[in-house]
């Protein structure tokens, strides 16, 4: 839903100036934010979606990951497209791929979110669930990591134990787990990547991944006719019940994202960290139960090494967000 329009004279402004834009905000008519409701039950479906992700993957076992990955982005980009045309960003969307600038960062922006989408289905299809859990949890310490090279962003003496934490983790899949270590890092280290170039660029949310669809698009639609024709088999179009999982997986990336990023506009940064743990914690009582994955040793240690990372770092940020949040004296 769109909030009131603004005055003319802000309209103006903000066609003179893009830096001046408010995306998805809507504005009273003295210009100040309305009043938004509580994000958290957006966030609890975002990540619940992502958290049970690896069952409809299991569901289309059979589906090569890339040509999997293709007919996410070609069913994607019609639903992101419909709910730009409802939310009035169609503008936004052409302003974007005109620009050059926003341009050059989507195009690493959707190359980055192509391979992670492709390397946690291979993960997920070859039994690996408990690698893809793990790389989801180390993800916001590369967070941190990465705002601290690219961004000058400084580590509190908790960050840097949480971090130290996380090495020993890795360093514990790399003595007895090694063959997984590479797909836990490729996802964290991807998904990372993706979550600092999306920080930069000067594009909204639902935009930015419209976007970012329509440029995977000539990719993904080359992969299917590959599939179709140099391979000789396509997976959709010959099992109804394939072809209906293939084009609900489009429902399955442009819902989450979309809950995402209007919970994140209506909620602390603090809290939303702690709930981004829910999708992890999902996957990894999913490989224990549903799928039956084997725990190594090393893996566990590998875990408990990083949950103790992470609940050092939530310490430190909830105890950041209650001092700053004390009214002054």
């Amino acid at each position: 839903m769109n909030g009131p329009q603004p005055h003319r004279q802000d309209r103006n402004l903000r066609r003179s100036d893009p830096r001046q834009r408010r995306i998805d905000l809507p504005s009273a008519r003295d210009g100040k934010p309305l009043p938004r409701p509580n994000g958290l039950p957006l966030a609890l479906g975002a990540y619940t979606i992502w958290g049970f992700l690896p069952l409809y993957i299991a569901l289309l076992r059979h589906v090569p990951a890339f040509e999997l990955v293709a007919w996410r982005v070609v069913f994607t980009l019609p639903l992101c497209l419909a709910i730009a045309a409802v939310r009035r960003q169609l503008g936004e969307i052409a302003r974007g791929l005109a620009d050059w600038r926003v341009l050059r960062l989507m195009l690493t922006s959707a190359g980055l979110i192509g391979i992670n989408w492709v390397i946690y289905i291979a993960a997920i299809n070859g039994g690996h669930i408990y690698a893809s859990s793990l790389g989801y949890y180390i993800n916001p310490l590369v967070n941190v990591l990465l705002g601290t090279v690219f961004l000058g962003e400084r580590l509190s003496r908790l960050q840097w134990g949480a971090v130290a934490l996380a090495a020993l983790g890795v360093g514990a899949l790399l003595l007895g787990a090694s063959d997984t270590l590479g797909i836990s890092l490729a996802l964290a280290l991807s998904f990372a990547l993706y979550g600092l170039v999306r920080k930069v660029a000067p594009v909204g949310a639902l935009p930015g991944l419209t976007i970012e669809t329509i440029l995977l698009l000539p990719l993904a639609a080359a992969t299917t006719l590959w599939f179709a024709h140099g391979e000789g088999v396509s997976s959709f179009g010959h099992d109804p019940r394939i072809s209906l999982l293939l084009a609900g997986a489009g429902v399955l990336t442009a819902t989450p994202l979309l809950l995402f990023a209007l919970a994140a506009r209506r909620m602390d940064l603090s809290t939303l960290g702690f709930v981004q743990f829910l999708s992890p914690t999902i996957v990894f009582v999913l490989g224990l139960t549903v799928f039956g994955e084997a725990l190594r040793p090393a893996q566990l240690a590998s875990f408990v090494f990083i949950w103790a990372a992470l609940a050092l770092f939530s310490w430190d940020l909830w105890r950041r967000h209650a001092g700053s949040a004390k009214p002054p004296a």
